[in-house]
């Protein structure tokens, strides 16, 4: 009984890796040969020519027919509309970083809050004149 080398095992796998390749382009050709024809159907359908389809491919996006405005999102009752909000807290250690109380807090608020000492970092509010 003749005993298979790793060299004619290695032989063999590359051989089916090889056929596997053949396969997996031949299947890939025919589906690009569908996509194409349908591609090809379409811009007929549509009237376009290569040098249309050539230029929508260089330019990256092809041109939209007519650009319509968006009307803008209607804004929720109590929501801030893009108002600015005073910060509420000043980081001791580096004073022109602050935070307004929202959103996720920066690592010095939490290492602050960790010590338990996010109090001292509050911004004194001056009373509104009257």
């Amino acid at each position: 009984m003749a005993r298979t080398t790793v060299a004619n095992q290695l032989a063999t796998i590359r051989k089916q890796r090889e056929l596997l390749a053949k396969k997996e382009q031949a299947l890939l050709s025919k589906s690009h040969d569908k996509v194409l024809s349908q591609i090809v159907q379409m811009a007929k359908d549509a009237g376009l020519t290569a040098a249309d389809i050539t230029k929508a491919l260089t330019e990256g996006k092809p041109a939209k027919a007519g650009k319509v405005a968006k009307a803008p999102k209607a804004v929720k009752k109590g929501a801030l509309a893009g108002k600015k909000v005073a910060p509420k807290y000043r980081n001791p250690a580096n004073p022109e970083q602050t935070w307004t109380g929202r959103g996720v807090s920066p690592t010095w608020v939490q290492a602050l809050k960790t010590a338990g000492t996010l109090d001292t970092a509050l911004i004194a509010v001056e009373p509104a004149a009257v």
